[in-house]
């Protein structure tokens, strides 16, 4: 008993936790003049930060390059020793800071000056001295931190990367930066993969598919379906234009609803018109299809839009054994 009142008590203060970061989040006004101050510089954005806030600074770099806009981390620690050299003339900075007094921060103004480099901030202190030397300072303030002490960097680590993002997003419309480009930045991985790749690469076609017509009977149907384990049979007529769909639930349900299945045939247990996709259709949307609904389902049946002839099947494990190729 005392063990499930611990648990309880954990769960509330995590819960309060991301209440409190969730609260926190708003957007800053001056994120526009951001965006148009990054936008007039051809080149690349530099994005620095200390501790905590360097962490931050890491990820919004990272999705900065992924989403169009070329950016690279300087550590505020080694810059002094060297790392300046990452410059070109008129590269802007993207300072991060809780206290907005980072003394490595603050070492940097003067090289930041003579460069010139735009200084834009997402600083927890619009009154701090670093927030006096930003061409454009991003409040990241927040009223107090997500832990029961009020001194771990929970929430404003949120706030900070939550601006980050928002940054990289507005930039992202600016730039008109889309799914083709994406997938052209980030070509590894799942992501990539299913933006980069069509329908067309992973499906099952020809004799891999169970194919039937209306008017095979049910044993006919399983028989097939378990020479071609896909999970589903495509329902066809003689031009091979898709009638319907029977999946292993259709048959299940089958088997629930009827004491004798002897005299059904696949038009009697079919899906009449199930959700389809085609052949040029990116992985990603694919995956979509198959997901984003409220009852999920594993396996398309691939249809050409012009003929609406079935060309055949892809599971939603093709989508992810496709990134293990």
């Amino acid at each position: 008993m005392q063990a499930k009142q611990q648990s309880s008590g954990w769960l509330e203060a995590a819960r309060e936790a991301m209440e409190i970061e969730a609260s926190a989040i708003s957007l800053d006004g001056n994120l526009s003049r951001a965006v148009e101050l990054i936008l007039a510089h051809p080149g690349k954005i530099v994005v620095t930060g200390l501790g905590k806030s360097g962490h931050i600074a890491r990820k919004i770099t990272a999705t900065l390059c992924s989403t169009g806009t070329p950016a690279v981390f300087l550590h505020a620690a080694e810059a002094s020793h060297g790392d300046l050299g990452i410059y070109a003339a008129g590269d802007p900075t993207l300072m991060i800071s809780k206290s907005g007094s980072t003394a490595e921060l603050l070492a940097l103004i003067p090289f930041l000056r003579t460069l010139p480099s735009k200084r834009i901030g997402i600083l927890g202190n619009t009154a701090s001295p670093l927030a006096a030397e930003m061409d454009v300072t991003l409040d990241a303030s927040v009223e107090r931190e997500a832990d029961s002490a009020n001194i771990a960097p929970t929430a404003s680590a949120t706030v900070a990367l939550a601006l980050g993002h928002a940054l990289a997003i507005a930039l992202m419309r600016a730039r008109n930066f889309g799914v083709e480009e994406f997938g052209r930045y980030h070509p590894g991985g799942q992501i990539g993969r299913s933006v980069r790749l069509t329908v067309a690469d992973a499906l099952h076609a020809g004799e891999q598919v169970a194919w039937v017509s209306p008017e095979h009977t049910l044993k006919q149907v399983v028989i097939r379906m378990t020479e071609h384990p896909l999970g589903a049979a495509c329902v066809v007529d003689d031009a091979g234009r898709l009638l319907g769909l029977i999946t292993d639930g259709d048959l299940r349900r089958a088997l629930q609803a009827h004491d004798d299945i002897r005299t059904l045939r696949a038009a009697d247990v079919m899906t009449v018109n199930p959700v389809c996709v085609s052949p040029s259709a990116r992985l990603l949307d694919a995956l979509r299809l198959m997901e984003d609904r409220p009852s999920q389902i594993s396996v398309l049946p691939v249809v050409e839009a012009a003929t609406t002839k079935c060309v055949g099947l892809l599971r939603v494990h093709d989508i992810y054994r496709v990134d293990q190729e």
